[in-house]
């Protein structure tokens, strides 16, 4: 298959091939685009046959499920079975932008979009290129994140390609993704609603709204409610242990570890916050932000971990970052790429 790639600059002036994709996702086909989130993989979400090329083209088990991606509130009506009156207040408050809301899913989508569950989740994207890709297409997107499965999600178009390209048929380049990290997904379908997947909408801004918001503590036996609950998500090829120390204790234990590692033969790759960069001695280090402004940990937490591809580390070491606002979020991802391994 050969994938086409176009540069988006301006929508508006662009939007002949916008228009192209969108006929490309009505004729059955795939087509990698931006979100503020990282780029979706999508494809008519109402179409079966077409719905099963995302996971053919990911590597993806059929029974997680999948997010459809609308351009209007009212295009959620007709894929639900009722619309209760908080979520017509969330999405005043939350869309565009990074909130899926799971709803009981109506006779119209494929019981492939759900994973085999009675629910489905939408939300509707704040970027330009998205929302002119849905309007194109004519019908909701079911996408998830335009990677190959368990790979680290991409935040640009370039990421898209390196795993995708030969597999897909359209990718539109909107730039780099803003957010870095894939969107808050609340379970309205339950008495209390309850966050599945944290993102950049926190539980206390969902509180502003709703009485009482829960959170999700999946088992690994339980089928996935929502995307990246399950599976072993946003891994790079080597392997990846979490040291939760900082300061002084994070140094000597890092440093201590590399001596190890280098005893084995085995080139360490680190992961680490911008307060605690000095004084290492890994073999490549890459500073992923400020624990004081997390928002920049998100944004390069996928982009990091899949520069550590081009290098030849064995093994990296991350350090965890404060588990508050986005570092939940950051924490979330993290743990999922380590498999949940701790050193």
């Amino acid at each position: 298959m050969h994938t086409t790639y176009y540069k988006i600059n301006h929508v508006n002036k662009e939007m002949n091939r916008i228009v192209q994709a969108g006929q490309m996702i009505r004729d059955g086909g795939l087509v990698a685009f931006p979100t503020e989130t990282v780029y979706g993989l999508g494809a008519n979400g109402l179409d079966e046959s077409s719905v099963q090329k995302i996971f053919m083209a990911k590597g993806r088990p059929s029974d997680n499920p999948l997010i459809l991606h609308i351009a209007h509130l009212e295009d959620v009506n007709p894929l639900v079975k009722m619309l209760p009156e908080k979520a017509l207040q969330l999405a005043e408050r939350f869309w565009p932008g990074p909130l899926t809301l799971i709803f009981k899913r109506s006779e119209l989508v494929p019981e492939t979009v759900s994973g085999g569950l009675s629910t489905v989740a939408i939300r509707m994207p704040d970027h330009p290129v998205a929302l002119a890709l849905i309007e194109a297409s004519g019908v909701p997107l079911a996408a998830p994140s335009a990677n190959r499965s368990g790979r680290p999600s991409p935040t640009t178009a370039q990421h898209v390609l390196q795993d995708l390209e030969g597999r897909i048929d359209y990718v539109l380049d909107g730039g780099p993704t803003g957010l870095g990290l894939e969107s808050t997904v609340l379970d309205l379908t339950v008495d209390v609603p309850t966050i599945l997947r944290p993102g950049a909408i926190s539980r206390e801004d969902l509180l502003d709204i709703l009485n009482d918001v829960a959170v999700d503590e999946p088992s690994s036996q339980q089928k996935p409610k929502a995307p990246g609950m399950k599976y072993t998500h946003y891994a790079p090829q080597a392997p990846v242990f979490i040291m939760d120390e900082t300061g002084e204790a994070f140094r000597s234990k890092l440093n201590a570890l590399v001596d190890d590692f280098h005893d084995k033969g085995q080139k360490v790759g680190v992961l680490v916050t911008h307060e605690d960069a000095h004084r290492l001695n890994g073999d490549v280090i890459k500073v992923i932000g400020s624990k004081y402004h997390l928002a920049s940990v998100a944004a390069n937490l996928f982009k990091m971990l899949r520069e550590f591809d081009e290098t030849s580390v064995d093994i990296i070491l991350a350090q965890a970052v404060p588990e508050e606002g986005w570092g939940i979020a950051i924490m979330n991802r993290l743990i999922k790429a380590a498999g949940g391994k701790k050193l």
